[in-house]
C-alpha cells in the first residue's frame, strides 16, 4: 500500500540546523524557511565563523538575533567544545537554558578548525555535562587522513570506538550521534540506553555515495554511503522506539562556495522543504522495497518528525499540526537575499507541500 496523499501531524522538531552568522546575509535568508517546512523547534549549531560560539553570553546574544529575524520559532541553543570551556561555564549554561555542547573533532567538517584531537582534556567538562543534564552533540566522524586510512567513506565507523568509550567513562551522560549515515553507526546507537540517540538528515535517506560524487549540491560531510546504509537508516526512522529523530543538519552555502574554485563547502541545504524530502524518500524506499509500505504510520511520523526529538531534548509537545499533501509544491531553483544565494537540495523536483493548521 502506497503512502495516503496527505497526513495531518504535529509540528516538526528539527534537531539540527545551521543557520550561519547573524546578524548576516545567509542567516536572515535561511531563518524565515524553518517554518516553511513545517517546524517550529531548532537546535543551532555553534560552528561560526571566523569565530566559532564558546561562551553562554555568546549564544545568548545569536538566539536574540535570530529571534529578531523569525520569534515564532523556539532556537535551542548550543556552545562548541572548546578548550575554554570550563565547568563553571556548563553550569551556567544549564541556568540559561543552553541545551547542548557540540564536539568536532578537528578538522572533520566545516568550521571544525578549533575542534576536539583528544576528549581526553575535556572530562571535568564532560562529567559536569552529565551531573547538569546538558546534551553532549557527537559530529561522529574521525578526520580523513591518508596516514591512518580515513576517508570520507569510513570516517563514521572509524569513530565509533571513541562513541563507545565516551559511553563507557559516562554512562549517564546523554549524548546525540548527529546525522547517522550508516547500518553500523545505527546498530551501535541501538545497542546503548535511552541516554544515547541518533539524528538523521531528510537527505542521507535518498542520497548514495554515486549521488554527491557526480553533484556539488549533494556533497556533505558526512557523505553519503551505500544502498545498504541508506536501507538502515530508513528502518532506523519507521522503527525508531525513540532511539532516532529528525535533525537534518541543513547546511547552507552561498553558490560561489559550492560551485567555485577551490575546495567545495561541505553541506546541503534542506531546511524550506524538510518534511516532505522525507515523505518522499520513504515513498522511493517503498518503491525499492527498501522498506514496507505498512511500516511507515502516521504514529512513526510523529515520532520521528516530533514527538522524539521534543522528549529527548525536555521540550513541550508541539501545540499546531501541520498538513502535509504529496507533490504540492515544487522545490525553488535557488533561494537569493541580499549578498547570499543558496540551493536548496532537489532543487526543481515535486515534493511534499507543507500548510499550517
Amino acid at each position: 500500500m502506497p503512502l495516503k496523499d496527505s497526513y495531518l501531524l504535529p509540528a516538526a522538531a528539527d534537531m539540527h540546523v545551521h543557520l550561519r552568522n547573524a546578524p548576516g546575509p545567509i542567516a536572515q535568508l535561511v531563518t524565515p524557511t524553518i517554518r516553511q517546512a513545517g517546524v517550529d523547534v531548532v537546535f543551532v549549531m555553534p560552528n561560526l565563523a571566523p569565530r566559532p560560539v564558546v561562551s553562554v553570553d555568546e549564544a545568548l546574544e545569536y538566539k536574540r538575533h535570530l529571534q529578531a529575524i523569525d520569534p515564532e520559532v523556539t532556537y535551542l541553543m548550543s556552545l562548541y567544545l572548546h578548550s575554554s570551556i570550563t565547568p563553571d561555564e556548563i553550569r551556567k549554561a544549564k541556568k540559561a537554558g543552553i541545551a547542548g555542547v557540540k564536539a568536532y573533532p578537528k578538522g572533520a567538517t566545516t568550521n571544525s578548525e578549533w575542534g576536539v584531537v583528544s576528549f581526553e582534556p575535556f572530562y571535568e567538562v564532560l562529567k559536569a555535562m552529565e551531573e547538569e543534564g546538558i546534551v553532549l552533540n557527537l559530529h561522529g566522524e574521525a578526520p580523513c587522513s591518508a596516514a591512518t586510512d580515513v576517508t570520507v567513506m569510513n570516517a563514521e565507523i572509524k569513530f565509533l570506538p571513541t562513541l563507545m568509550d565516551l559511553v563507557q567513562r559516562f554512562p549517564k551522560l546523554k549524548i546525540v550521534l548527529e546525522h547517522c549515515t550508516t547500518a553500523d553507526s545505527v546498530k551501535t546507537v541501538r545497542s546503548f540506553g535511552k541516554n544515547v540517540v541518533g539524528t538523521i538528515t531528510a537527505h542521507h535517506l535518498s542520497l548514495l555515495v554515486d549521488d554527491w560524487s557526480a553533484n556539488v549540491n549533494n556533497y556533505c560531510k558526512p557523505s553519503a554511503k551505500t544502498p545498504q546504509d541508506r536501507r538502515a537508516l530508513l528502518d532506523a526512522v519507521v522503527n525508531s522506539n525513540g532511539k532516532f529523530f529528525l535533525g537534518t543538519d541543513s547546511a547552507p552555502h552561498d553558490i560561489t562556495a559550492k560551485r567555485g574554485k577551490g575546495n567545495t563547502a561541505a553541506g546541503v541545504f534542506t531546511q524550506p522543504y524538510a518534511l516532505g524530502y522525507v515523505l518522499t524518500a520513504l515513498e522511493e524506499g517503498i518503491a525499492r522495497s527498501d522498506i514496507a509500505a505498512d511500516a511507515v504510520t502516521e504514529a512513526a511520523l510523529r515520532g520521528f518528525l516530533s514527538e522524539h526529538g521534543r522528549a529527548f531534548y525536555g521540550v513541550a509537545p508541539a501545540t499546531r499540526n501541520v498538513l502535509l499533501t504529496r507533490d504540492g509544491q515544487t522545490v525553488a531553483e535557488s533561494f537569493k537575499g541580499e549578498g547570499a544565494e543558496v540551493v536548496p537540495f532537489r532543487a526543481g523536483e515535486q515534493t511534499w507541500s507543507v500548510e499550517w493548521q
